[in-house]
Parts: structure tokens; sequence; C-alpha cells
């Protein structure tokens, strides 16, 4: 019988192929002022966000995230990434939002800065994938449909 091969580098060792090379590490990614880029996206939501290094001031829409996002739930979904990566406080952060409600704002600015932090720091990527915040939430809205009084509920049955 065939002996059975566990590993690649058996499988190369039989075939006399060279192991597979190892994948190059990632590079950081930055601007000419020293920013991360990246856009996040909630529901309808689409933020655009910056972060460069700082005090840990979070501006969206020109506006304090305290006050933008008066909620301290939302305001604790907005920090997640950062206490995730263990940077809480180190980076700055600008973002513009448009589109949907709160709860998808908030969401989409979070997506948007574990994508910007990734960027900046490569080594943070691990962290943030294994929360999964580098993971776009892709669940909508349903639409309505036709003939229905919203996207599944019926209007109300009568026999006559």
């Amino acid at each position: 019988m065939t002996e059975q091969m566990n590993s690649l580098q058996d499988l190369a060792a039989v075939s006399g192929d060279v192991a597979p090379a190892v994948e190059a590490p990632r590079e950081p990614v930055r601007d000419a002022l020293g920013r991360s880029y990246a856009t996040g996206k909630r529901k309808d939501a689409v933020a655009r966000v910056w972060i460069k290094p700082g005090s840990g001031k979070v501006v969206v829409n020109d506006k304090e995230m305290a006050v933008y996002f008066a909620r301290p739930v939302l305001q604790m979904i907005l920090r997640q990434p950062f206490q995730v990566a263990g940077v809480d406080g180190q980076f700055d952060v600008h973002a513009t939002v448009k589109g949907g409600g709160l709860s998808g704002q908030a969401g989409a600015v979070k997506h948007g800065i574990s994508k910007a932090l990734q960027l900046y720091n490569p080594e943070l990527r691990a962290a943030l994938k294994a929360a999964g915040f580098l993971t776009r939430d892709s669940r909508v809205v349903e639409r309505k449909k036709f003939g229905k009084a919203k996207a599944r509920k019926s209007f109300q049955f009568s026999k006559r």
C-alpha cells in the first residue's frame, strides 16, 4: 500500500516541488499626514473614518462623540475596537457618517475604525478579526412586498 502524506512538506518532497512561499508581512497604509483611512458600513449607514496617533479624541460629523452619540451604548460601541486591540486612548478619530439611523451609524463608525486600525498597524489585525470587527454586517432591512402590509405581515383575512 501507499503511505499517507500528512503535511504539505511531505507532498512537496514527493512531488519534488519547493515548499510554498511564506506570505510577506502586511505593510502599514498611511497617508502623508500619518493617518489611515477606511470606510465602514452598517445597514444604510456609510462612515468615512480617519485615524492618527493622539489623545483618544473622537469627532463624528464635526461634533464630539458624546454630543453626536448621546446614548452610552452607542459610545461603548465606538470604543470597542480600541479596547480589543489594546490601544485605548492612543488614536484620534475623525469620521463623517451619512445615512441610516444612529445605531447603524455607530456600527458603521465602529467598522471603519476597526479597518483603519488594521491598516495603521497590521499587527492588530488578529485581535480585531477574532472579535469579528473586520466583517461587514450584511443584515439590512427587508423590502416591502406588494400585497403585504409590511415586508412579511399580511392584511387581516376575512372569509366574507
